[in-house]
């Protein structure tokens, strides 16, 4: 089922000054650390209550990333290696260095609850439905294993792969348990499929033909939501094209891999990235499964400039040529901060955005 929310985010927002400082010295004062998330916390989800919100998340602002979640819980991760990703921002590209996830070294083995630091929390204080974001298990085989390292523990992408889905369906199955309301999947990984440097690059370094490698994509994904699945649970799928630091890696319209996608991934909602040309047309939203909801991230998190309401409206309505008006939402086309230092605007301007969301959601759907 899908939950009726026409107002979304993505789930990330960003963090202040002092949060940032305090999680550099987290080793030296933790308890300032905690304090400090705990404040901040309180302080997003009362805003994300004035602005009108219905869904609620804690801004991951418990984590270094979207994905330090699975990290900090999983051990076998050497977070002192690091691989290679080239980062685009407009027209410049960038060289960076990643060291979001670091590099599998051993064999993964869980230590505590991926979530298990976030949930009592929100529980005891969130004014309404909660939504908890997670990566997805295909996040990891691209881009922490590394030849020569990984390889002496797990003999292919796809063993790594297999060894994260079981630890995902263990805690999702308990997050569904446990009186959350909405939980998400972020899977930035399906625009190496869309993107034709990233489709030669899974050829040369992962070895296996794209068109295999999303069939096993989506057989991964599917048996962590099948895990989460209980009455009165809503299940999402987000995804995008990188958003580092308000940069991107991979272009291209859903074309290439709508039907195949659309029509096997067992999630309600899908959060799909439009804010700009690189997102291709709404085309491929025609198969989308009746009854299944799109949320239109037609906001950009990456840019601070807002977006026009009218303008949003008309898009809005040019995606319902191919998705009943009935079937769609709004967000924002990613998080705010993917990893914790945020994208480039203020966070006056991140809450103008949300509220534009607000408003034009009120203005389409009333």
């Amino acid at each position: 089922m899908s939950i009726p929310f026409r107002a979304e985010h993505i789930g990330s927002f960003l963090r202040p000054t002092e949060l940032l400082e305090a999680r550099r010295h987290a080793v030296a004062n933790p308890e300032r650390l905690r304090a400090l998330e705990d404040k901040h916390v309180l302080r997003v989800l009362k805003k994300q209550q004035e602005l009108g919100f219905e869904v609620f998340t804690d801004g991951e602002l418990r984590r270094r990333n979207f994905m330090s979640d699975f990290t900090d819980a999983v051990e076998g991760f050497d977070m002192g290696e690091d691989t290679p990703r080239a980062w685009k921002a407009g027209e410049q590209e960038e060289s960076s260095v990643s060291r979001v996830a670091g590099v599998v070294t051993a064999r993964l083995r869980q230590v505590r609850r991926l979530t298990g630091h976030e949930l009592p929390f929100l529980k005891q204080h969130c004014p309404g439905a909660i939504k908890m974001t997670l990566p997805s298990a295909t996040q990891f085989p691209a881009i922490a294993f590394k030849r020569g390292a990984t390889d002496k523990v797990y003999a292919s992408h796809s063993a790594l792969l297999w060894d994260i889905v079981e630890i995902m369906k263990s805690d999702l199955a308990l997050l569904a348990r446990e009186g959350v309301s909405y939980i998400q999947i972020d899977a930035p990984r399906y625009s190496y499929h869309i993107d034709p440097t990233w489709r030669e690059w899974i050829r040369k370094e992962i070895k296996v033909e794209p068109n295999a490698l999303l069939e096993e994509s989506i057989l991964a994904d599917n048996a962590c939501l099948e895990a989460a699945r209980q009455p009165g649970i809503t299940l999402g799928i987000h995804l995008c094209r990188g958003n580092n630091r308000s940069h991107w890696y991979a272009e291209g319209g859903y074309d290439a891999i709508a039907e195949k996608l659309f029509g096997s991934i067992q999630a309600d909602r899908f959060l799909l990235e439009y804010d700009d040309a690189r997102s291709g047309t709404f085309a491929p939203l025609r198969f989308i499964p009746k009854g299944k909801t799109v949320v239109l991230g037609l906001v950009s998190s990456k840019r601070p400039e807002l977006e026009l309401g009218d303008a949003l409206m008309r898009r809005i309505q040019q995606a319902a040529v191919y998705v009943p008006l009935e079937d769609l939402a709004l967000s924002p086309q990613c998080g705010f901060a993917s990893t914790m230092e945020g994208n480039l605007l203020t966070e006056e301007e991140q809450w103008a955005k949300l509220q534009l969301v607000v408003e034009t959601a009120r203005r389409v759907w009333g």
